[in-house]
């Protein structure tokens, strides 16, 4: 339990005693309860809070929208939750430089209408845009179907600050796009799971919004079939945005494709494709598809879990058939949606034993091949599984850099990669 004649007062003190409370059960963190949730009103505060927590041994997990706060390893422990949900400002919209500078709590769904007002967009399509934050996205590396065309977050962010536990506001990069000077903490911070610091700023580079879309949804005899209708597209001089495939037990593979251009370029698109593809049945469809990935997530039930994928996209089809195979052999249900760069979402549905164990299989051959497996939720009695996997060669590096920026281990502690 926290020393509260002294350490809270400190806080209340920093954050104002409106802002800070007692956690309660929805303020858990992957099952395991915080005591106390703060929200400070800006990045000052949020900096003194984290090193007064920091100077006391106190573990603290930073949350923003908490879309994705169960994703990960569950926290060794955790007794302050320090939101950045009153750190929710546009900062500069420098549109005619196509940059834009975001406070960590502001959500995508947020930042999104305000730069469309200039008719630019910051090209991203995360989860759940309208609760989840700038940081939290950041911080998990969520992406979706956009990064085909535009790159992942690392690509298009150019500048971060970030409070470190010593109380420290760091910032690096700038807010030019073509800035390559200094310690590239943007991309070090983005997919570190808030274990070594707390994402307090972003800037982006933008890019305009399209002038019109088209999407096209097609189906593959085959999950081979599917897989080289998906490598000619890509091999072609199409000049689409997105490509996606849908699959689910029993079930042939769908996939769809997405086209930003005029109207005219629209139309010679949509014309090479069905030249391209013609063999395949190719119909307009409605951009709802784009929300498969999405999708994936409900209805939530205690007998699902759900996990992040990559891997070559030559080796869709093979994944496909094992996860077939797989499927049959332990009498589960299964979804997924997998984009062109081989970066997927999978849905599993069995019970816990039979859930553990297609985990283990799957997660094993995707990695013997080069890919890799990510468990991002799964039900409370598999909490147990280590979500990452192996953590490769890197994983001492990681923790030379955890000890470099949170020396006392204060942020996050076991969330990530081979427990840091």
């Amino acid at each position: 339990m926290l020393k509260t004649s002294s350490f809270e007062e400190n806080l209340r003190a920093i954050v104002g005693p409106e802002n800070l409370r007692a956690a309660s059960a929805s303020d858990a963190v992957s099952g395991v309860l915080s005591q106390l949730v703060a929200e400070p009103d800006d990045a000052k505060q949020l900096a003194a809070a984290l090193a007064l927590a920091n100077e006391a041994g106190i573990a603290v997990v930073p949350r923003g929208g908490s879309t994705k706060l169960d994703w990960g390893n569950p926290p060794k422990r955790v007794q302050l939750v320090l939101s950045t949900a009153r750190l929710n400002r546009i900062v500069e919209h420098a549109w005619a430089d196509l940059t834009v500078t975001v406070e960590a709590g502001c959500t995508l769904h947020s930042l999104q209408k305000t730069l469309a007002q200039h008719g630019q967009r910051l090209a991203f399509d995360g989860l759940w845009s309208e609760r989840a934050t700038i940081g939290g996205v950041l911080s998990t590396n969520d992406s979706g179907a956009l990064r085909l065309r535009f790159g992942a977050l690392r690509d298009l962010i150019i500048g971060v600050t970030i409070a470190l536990p010593d109380g420290t506001l760091a910032s690096s990069g700038g807010k030019v796009v073509k800035n390559v000077a200094g310690y590239d903490l943007p991309k070090l911070v983005t997919g570190a799971f808030g274990t070594l610091g707390v994402i307090t700023r972003a800037v982006f580079r933008l890019h305009p919004l399209p002038r019109a879309a088209k999407t096209f949804s097609f189906k593959g005899e085959s999950f081979q079939a599917m897989q080289q209708h998906a490598l000619a597209i890509q091999d072609s001089h199409l000049a689409h945005t997105a490509l996606q495939i849908r699959c689910a037990s029993c079930e042939l593979p769908a996939a769809d494709i997405l086209f930003e251009a005029t109207d005219a370029g629209l139309t010679a698109q949509e014309s090479h494709l069905r030249k391209l593809l013609n063999s395949c049945h190719v119909e307009q469809s409605s951009e709802n598809v784009w929300n498969a990935r999405q999708d994936l997530w409900n209805p939530a039930a205690n007998n699902t879990l759900l996990a992040k994928l990559s891997l070559l996209p030559t080796d869709i089809a093979r994944m496909l058939d094992f996860l077939k195979a797989l499927g049959e052999s332990l009498k589960l249900s299964w979804q997924i949606v997998v984009q062109a760069t081989g970066i997927g979402t999978l849905r599993l549905e069995a019970e816990p034993a039979q859930l553990s164990a297609a985990a283990e299989q799957f997660g094993t051959e995707l990695q013997s091949r080069g890919g890799a497996f990510f468990v991002l939720r799964r039900p409370q009695e598999l909490h147990s599984i280590d979500a990452w996997g192996n953590p490769g060669d890197g994983v001492s590096l990681m923790r030379a850099v955890k000890h470099q920026l949170d020396p006392k281990n204060t942020l996050s502690p076991g969330r990530f990669v081979g427990g840091i």
